[in-house]
């Protein structure tokens, strides 16, 4: 199982940047995935979460109404848009997935960071 971020990097406030997390050895299309962020000295945090199937999302109150979850299952990949970013966004995101085989456990990307400053 691999899930790999990428499109992170410097913006200004009032930007936008998207980011992908590419996922493979196991059914995408099946699976929910997460994406949360840990800003320096702080703890990780929950950004959003897409379902399966439908593809039904929900976002933590601070991103609600800048950020939008995405996938595209043809290409085992799943999107963040991240738009009005604001310097408190500034973080390193990751990419999960959390799946049960002999065992159930959570898969993370290695992150990509993101840097909102002027």
């Amino acid at each position: 199982v691999q899930v790999e971020e990428s499109g992170g990097g410097l913006v200004q406030p009032g930007g936008s940047l998207r980011l992908s997390c590419a996922a493979s050895g196991f059914t995408f299309s099946r699976s929910g995935m997460s994406w949360y962020r840990q800003a320096p000295g702080k703890e990780r945090e929950l950004v959003g979460v897409i379902s399966s199937g439908s593809g039904s999302t929900n976002y933590a109150d601070s991103v609600k109404g800048r950020f939008t979850i995405s996938r595209d299952n043809a290409k085992n990949t799943v999107f963040l848009q991240m738009n009005r970013l604001k310097p408190e966004d500034t973080a390193v995101y990751f990419c999960k997935v959390f799946l049960c085989y002999s065992d159930c456990r959570a898969y993370w990307g290695q992150g990509t960071q993101v840097t909102v400053s002027s």
